[in-house]
This record gives structure tokens, C-alpha cells and sequence, in this order.
């Protein structure tokens, strides 16, 4: 029979003999009204707020969210869900209050919102992310359902093991915080990874950097974060690069000031820093690899630079300077603040030196 079919499909888990859920797409609906509860009041819901909702599923969170806010937009891909969301609550006193919006999230126009509240897909976590971060007007505050690891990177502090370019750019853009683990059990079907709830508060107004150059120099120092940065910038590959757009600058005296305002970042620039960051899958024995390998090479790139002509040695003694006028020469990335990056940032451009 029909049923039958369905039920052998191992990926496929129905709920309450309803709606058939698919690991693949990522959908894992929270079954612990507690902790459905526990996300809410640390929402800090106003009963004027506007609430984003992305992923409702079966409206488990949509009903709490109904009962503290003054409305809810709830965004959802399914349309199987979709139509659930519309049988549950037609009819009910909240259904005015609700509004669905089928779609993939990363791709519809998002409206105004004071809270977001989301149990996501893992595989979107750092796309929305900064699809969130690039929202204008900011909204206040998102409380987000992550995979754990995913979670820990994103509140990661300066020496820890997990601090990367994912750590240091939604850092600058937010204040970022862990609420509360979740375990798997808390979901059906339950998902491989334990969860993590993190709160994102946007900052305002946001640092006066400009992001391609933000992203630039991040990126260049977190290729290998614990090596010193004074390692770093004597490669041949990274002085070549960073003289190269010396030239131009000077050459179009373009050697202007970025200022940026909080209402004038386009979501373009933030959106710069969601590209490229750090692999998830990267492990520390690669990682470790990887900068072995790059030692070696090191060592090969700096004897092919005392050969060079005097230009080039002029301007890696330039680069060098502003290190150790910042004292940054013997520090590493792994260790470097927020502060500390847009410090190194600023001196390196009011030296000529540029990223992008």
C-alpha cells in the first residue's frame, strides 16, 4: 500500500502521523515544550515587538511566540509545512497576528522585525547569519538554534581553540552570546550533533572600516593563525600582493579614508565577510599540515626575496615597520582581539597599505 512505501524511506520521520519530515532538508522540530518555553523568555519579547520566525515547522514555537508578541512574520521553504501552519491556526485568535512567507529565507526579501527567533537548517547557520547582520533597520536581537560547533565558534574568545574568521567577524558586527545547550533527544527526528541557542545583538553604530578591507586582512592572518603575523606578511606571495595594489593606489591616488556610517553599510559590504570564512570541516591535525607545508615554503619565499631588487626589500621593510610600530610583529591571529585587527587595520592603511 501507499503507506508502505513511505515508511521504508529511512530519511522520512512522521509526526503525530501527520507531516513527513526529511533529515535532508534539515528538519528536526523541537518536541520539549520546556525548552519551546525557555527559548521564548529568553527572546525578551516585548508585547509590541514584531517577531521573524525562520523555519516554524509545525508551529510548535510560532503558538508561544503568538502569546507574548504583537505579531509574527514566520518564514518556511515547505510548503507542506506551510499549509500544517495555515490548518492550526485558522480559525484561532491568533491568526490575524500571523503572517507565513513561503520561501527559502536566504533569497526572499525580509521585512521588518524587532526579534528573530530561529530553529534553522545548519547548513544555512553562517549565509543567514549575515543575512541577518546585513538587515536594515537593525533589529534588535536574534535567538538562533545552531549546531554546536557551529555555536562555540561564533562566541569564541581571542586563544581559543575555536577562534577563527567566523569568531572575529560576526564579532564585529555583534555582540554574540551562548544561552543554553540543547541535546539531540530535545528534537524528532533527532539530528546527529547536539545544539547550542546563541544570542546575536547587532552593534550601533557599527566600526568606521571598510569591510573588503576588514575581510582582506582577516583572511590573510587567519590562513594561518598561529603563526606571528610577522611570518606572515614576509611572504614573497602576500608582499607581492600588497605591493601590487600600493601601486595602483598611488597610482590613481586613491589613498582616501573609508567612513561608514550605521544606516549608509549596504548589505553587500557586510555580506563580504560571510564568503570565504573558515571551513567547519577543517580539523586541527590539517590545520596543522597545512601550516607545516607552508613553513617550508616560507623559508624558500624569503631567500628568493633577498635577491630581489632593492624596491621590493624597501617596501617589506614599509610593512615591517608598521608591524613593529603597532607591536604586532611576534603576536598571532589566534590571539588577536576585534580591537586589536582594526588597530593593525587602520595603520596599515594610513601607511598605503590596502587589502582590496
Amino acid at each position: 500500500m501507499a503507506g508502505g512505501k513511505i515508511q521504508k524511506k529511512r530519511h522520512q520521520h512522521r509526526w503525530g502521523g501527520g507531516v513527513p519530515f526529511e533529515k535532508s532538508k534539515g528538519q528536526h522540530i523541537l518536541k520539549n515544550p520546556m525548552l519551546v518555553e525557555t527559548i521564548v523568555h529568553k527572546s525578551g519579547i516585548k508585547p509590541t515587538d514584531v517577531v521573524l520566525e525562520i523555519g516554524p515547522g509545525t508551529g510548535n514555537l510560532t503558538k508561544k511566540l503568538l502569546e507574548v508578541a504583537k505579531s509574527v512574520v514566520a518564514v518556511e521553504l515547505d510548503p507542506r509545512m506551510v499549509l500544517e501552519l495555515n490548518r492550526r491556526f485558522q480559525g484561532t485568535p491568533h491568526s490575524s497576528r500571523l503572517k507565513l512567507i513561503e520561501g527559502d529565507v536566504l533569497k526572499c526579501e525580509l521585512p521588518y522585525f524587532d526579534i528573530c527567533v530561529a530553529n534553522i537548517p545548519y547548513q544555512i547557520s553562517s549565509p543567514l547569519t549575515f543575512k541577518l547582520l546585513a538587515h536594515r533597520p537593525a533589529f534588535r536581537g536574534a535567538v538562533v538554534m545552531f549546531q554546536r560547533e557551529f555555536a562555540m565558534r561564533l562566541v569564541a574568545n581571542p586563544g581559543d581553540a575555536l577562534y577563527c574568521r567566523l569568531s572575529v567577524n560576526t564579532q564585529l558586527l555583534a555582540r554574540v552570546s551562548h544561552l543554553l545547550k540543547v541535546g539531540r533527544n530535545n528534537f524528532r527526528p533527532p539530528p546527529k550533533v547536539d545544539s547550542s541557542v546563541v544570542r546575536i545583538e547587532p552593534r550601533r553604530p557599527l566600526p568606521p572600516v571598510s569591510f573588503k578591507e576588514w575581510d582582506g586582512l582577516v583572511r590573510l592572518c587567519f590562513n594561518r593563525k598561529n603563526k606571528t603575523l610577522g611570518s606572515i606578511f614576509r611572504q614573497k606571495s602576500v608582499l607581492s600582493l600588497l605591493e601590487k595594489n600600493y601601486k595602483t593606489l598611488q597610482a590613481l591616488q586613491a589613498t582616501q579614508k573609508v567612513q561608514m556610517e550605521e544606516d549608509k553599510v549596504s548589505s553587500e559590504d557586510v555580506t563580504v565577510l560571510a564568503e570565504m570564512i573558515e571551513e567547519l570541516s577543517m580539523g586541527d591535525d590539517e590545520e596543522k599540515e597545512v601550516e607545516e607545508e607552508e613553513e617550508e615554503m616560507e623559508v624558500e619565499e624569503d631567500m628568493d626575496l633577498v635577491g630581489e631588487g632593492g624596491e621590493s626589500c624597501s617596501f617589506k621593510d614599509k610593512v615591517l615597520r608598521v608591524l613593529k610600530q603597532g607591536d604586532f610583529a611576534e603576536k598571532r591571529a589566534a590571539k588577536l582581539t576585534q580591537v586589536d585587527f582594526l588597530y593593525l587595520l587602520s595603520l596599515l592603511n594610513e601607511a598605503g597599505i590596502h587589502f582590496s
